[in-house]
C-alpha cells in the first residue's frame, strides 16, 4: 500500500448542506477530499461540482453512517486507497423530532449510531497516524441544543452533549501532540433540516434566527485551524447558548405544560 502525499479532507454529510460546505472550503484551502454520504446521487453531484470548480481530487463514497461498522469500513477503504487523512470533519446527522416514547426504535438506534458511535470510532481510527505524524484537525459538529435537555428532540441533544463532552476530553488528550479537535454548536441552520419555505427562510437567515451554512463552515474551519475547542457560531446562536446555560430544571417544567408542546408529545 502507497500512501498518497496529497493532503486529503474526509467529510461527512457532504452532499448537501453544512458539510457540503465544509467540503468547498477545504477544496479552496487546496485539500482533496474524500466526501461520504447515503445519498449517492446527491454526493456523486456535489464531488464533481467541487472538483471541476476547484481543480482538486474529490472521491465520493456512499455509505450508510448509521451502521454499527461504518467507521471501521470507511477506514479499511481510505487504507486500501492509500488516503492518509488529515482532517476529519464529522459532520453527518439526523433529526428526530417527536416525543419520545412515540418515536420508531430503529430511528432511534440510527440516530445514537450516527451521533455517538459512528463518531467516536472515526476519531479513534483516524486519530492515531494524525498523532503519530505530528499534525490533524478533527472537527466535530454539536449543536446548541447541547446545553440543556431538550424536549421533543431528546435524543437528538441528548447525543449532541456526547458530542461537546467528548470533543473537550479529545482535546485536551491531543492538543500536546499536534493534533486540533474542535467542536462546532450552531443553532438552526438553512439546511435540509427544516422544511420550510424559500421566503420563510430567507427571512429566518435576514434575522439571525437562522443561519447560513456557508458562514457556519466558515466559522467552524477558522476555530478548527486556529486550534480553538470550541465555536459557537452567530450572536443569536451565542445568546441562546448563555440563555439555556442559565435557565433552571422548573422551567422546562412549565414548557412541558404548553399546549402546543403537548400536542407533539
Amino acid at each position: 500500500m502507497c500512501i498518497s502525499e496529497r493532503k486529503y479532507a474526509l467529510v461527512t454529510g457532504a452532499s448537501s448542506g453544512i458539510g457540503r460546505e465544509y467540503a468547498r472550503q477545504l477544496a479552496v484551502r487546496g485539500y482533496d477530499l474524500v466526501v461520504i454520504s447515503d445519498r449517492g446521487d446527491e454526493n456523486e453531484a456535489a464531488a464533481r461540482v467541487i472538483a471541476a470548480e476547484y481543480d482538486v481530487t474529490v472521491r465520493p463514497l456512499c455509505m450508510d453512517l448509521a451502521s454499527a461498522d461504518a467507521a471501521g469500513r470507511l477506514w479499511t477503504w481510505t487504507r486500501r486507497q492509500g488516503i492518509e487523512v488529515d482532517v476529519l470533519v464529522c459532520n453527518a446527522g439526523m433529526l428526530l423530532f417527536g416525543g419520545f416514547l412515540s418515536a420508531p426504535p430503529e430511528k432511534t438506534v440510527s440516530l445514537v449510531t450516527l451521533h455517538c458511535t459512528t463518531n467516536t470510532l472515526l476519531c479513534r481510527y483516524f486519530g492515531p497516524a494524525m498523532r503519530k505524524r505530528g499534525r490533524g484537525y478533527i472537527l466535530l459538529m454539536s449543536s446548541a441544543t447541547a446545553w440543556m435537555p431538550y424536549p421533543t428532540v431528546a435524543v437528538y441533544a441528548a447525543t449532541k452533549a456526547y458530542l461537546r463532552n467528548f470533543a473537550r476530553a479529545l482535546h485536551a488528550e491531543l492538543s500536546g501532540d499536534g493534533v486540533r479537535v474542535t467542536a462546532v454548536f450552531p443553532g438552526a441552520v438553512d439546511t435540509p433540516f427544516y422544511e420550510l419555505g424559500d421566503a420563510m427562510r430567507r427571512r429566518l437567515v435576514r434575522l439571525g434566527v437562522m443561519s447560513d451554512p456557508r458562514d457556519v463552515a466558515r466559522k467552524g474551519l477558522s476555530a478548527l485551524f486556529q486550534g480553538r475547542k470550541r465555536c459557537i457560531p452567530g450572536f443569536f446562536t451565542k445568546l441562546c447558548v448563555a440563555v439555556c446555560r442559565l435557565l433552571p430544571g422548573w422551567v422546562i417544567g412549565l414548557a412541558m405544560r404548553l399546549p402546543a408542546v403537548k400536542r407533539i408529545l
